[in-house]
């Protein structure tokens, strides 16, 4: 008799405008109401400028225009999910995603992730991969390659 060690972690699934993004439950650090940031010169269409969040001045990105799945995101009843940077730099501790509505936890099992069939083209910018959990289609963010676009904005633009 063997013993099977379970290999299910607890993830967050995100919608954003025309997606939903998955990650690791333990990247988010709060979800809060969505308020209008403040502007960052100069910055992509899908840097919507920083909000302040405690004592931090945090960069709000739109994951739906950075991936192409929208031009537009729509602010009414719109949240902003707060997420633990990964990448080791103090500058840029977090960051925030426009996200439309409540991030919905969900267990994911190796039986029930898959890749998405449908993902032989390069990755969008941000992506790292496209999958299916159980029947939903989703995105898995690339967040090194995201903090690190958000610190180059950081280099150039003037907050």
């Amino acid at each position: 008799m063997s013993t099977v060690v379970s290999q299910d972690i607890r993830g967050v699934m995100i919608a954003v405008t025309g997606a939903r993004a998955l990650l690791p439950n333990a990247t988010v650090a709060e979800v809060i109401t969505y308020s209008p940031p403040d502007p960052v010169d100069g910055a992509p269409a899908w840097m919507l400028g920083r909000i302040r969040w405690r004592g931090w001045r945090l960069p709000v990105i739109s994951y739906a225009r950075m991936i192409g799945s929208a031009e537009h995101e729509s602010e009414f009843g719109a949240k902003v999910v707060v997420l633990k940077a990964l990448g080791g730099n103090p500058r840029h501790s977090y960051f925030a995603m426009l996200t439309q509505g409540f991030p919905r936890l969900v267990t994911v099992s190796h039986d029930a992730l898959a890749r998405d069939s449908g993902d032989d083209d390069a990755p969008a910018e941000g992506v790292l991969m496209r999958v299916m959990l159980r029947d939903e289609e989703a995105v898995i963010p690339d967040l090194a390659a995201i903090e690190a676009r958000i610190a180059e904005i950081d280099s150039t633009a003037v907050a």
